[in-house]
């Protein structure tokens, strides 16, 4: 992708840990050794998932048995009440990805490989502010999701039969 539409970065206050904490003593409950092991885990890369694939990880950690199928769905619904993470559907599944500390980034779909690709254009958002200002509108966010072909499938879908893909 293009330096030209690569994200920077947000400073934020709190670490997630912190910010989930206070969240869930907003709300009468306590952070557990489950819910720790899970958000660390979570926020110690950037990446896209799924329950699933955030349940196969957990499973490869020593202290990942600790967290239980349940608990994770659980805590990613308090994730992202608590806006630590965003929520997305792709092809009726739900993919999760950092909010907090990320700034506004749009995303490009391969419908192949699934794989998602962020980027940022002021372009974008300057019509998005031109578009609302037209409709006296008050923008608080957007979230577009371009779906195609990445090149990598583009070149496997439209490369010639060799005679080694004979052997």
């Amino acid at each position: 992708m293009s330096s030209g539409f690569s994200l920077g970065s947000v400073e934020v206050s709190s670490s997630p840990q912190e910010r989930f904490a206070e969240f869930l003593q907003s709300r009468g409950k306590r952070i557990t050794q489950q819910r720790r092991i899970l958000v660390d885990h979570v926020f110690e890369r950037h990446d896209h998932f799924d329950a699933e694939e955030l349940i196969l990880n957990l499973a490869r950690l020593p202290e990942g048995n600790k967290v239980s199928r349940p608990t994770v769905y659980r805590t990613l619904n308090e994730l992202v009440d608590s806006g630590l993470l965003r929520r997305m559907s792709l092809g009726g599944r739900a993919v999760y990805e950092h909010d907090y500390g990320y700034p506004q980034h749009d995303h490009l779909h391969c419908t192949i490989c699934d794989e998602l690709f962020e980027f940022q254009s002021t372009e974008l958002q300057e019509l998005r502010d031109a578009v609302a200002r037209e409709s006296n509108f008050h923008v608080t966010g957007h979230r577009l999701i371009i779906s195609g072909i990445c090149a990598e499938c583009s070149s496997k879908r439209h490369r010639r039969q060799s005679p080694l893909d004979l052997i």
